[in-house]
């Protein structure tokens, strides 16, 4: 009898529990694809160690300010503004250094620069 009173208040307390959370269902799939794009610069050579990185802590900066952001249980739109905010200026960092001229072709550690004759 107590075991199914509480399986009862769970079943009914979850869906209460997922509405908790604050939904950011973009932010967190933006994030998702600007790793990947790291992931792929560096798996590519286009990104060095040292890069990827700097590259990586912009990523967790971002994270940070999605975390206080849910912190109060409401995204409110000035939050989410400053959000896309902060993405957009890890997109532009990350584009940037996937596309300037230090690489690392061979996966040594050491940057490989384009000889152009």
């Amino acid at each position: 009898m107590k075991t199914s009173r509480l399986a009862a208040g769970l079943v009914l307390a979850l869906p209460l529990l997922a509405l908790a959370q604050p939904a950011t269902p973009g932010v967190d799939q933006r994030q998702l694809n600007q790793e990947q794009r790291i992931e792929r610069g560096v798996a590519s050579g286009s990104l060095t160690a040292r890069e990827a990185s700097r590259l990586e802590r912009g990523q967790q900066h971002v994270a940070n300010v999605e975390n206080r952001a849910r912190a109060d249980g409401v995204v409110t739109a000035r939050e989410r503004a400053r959000l896309h905010q902060a993405q957009d200026v890890q997109s532009a960092r990350i584009a940037r250094q996937k596309h300037d001229r230090q690489h690392d072709f061979n996966h040594n550690g050491r940057v490989d620069r384009v000889h152009r004759r």
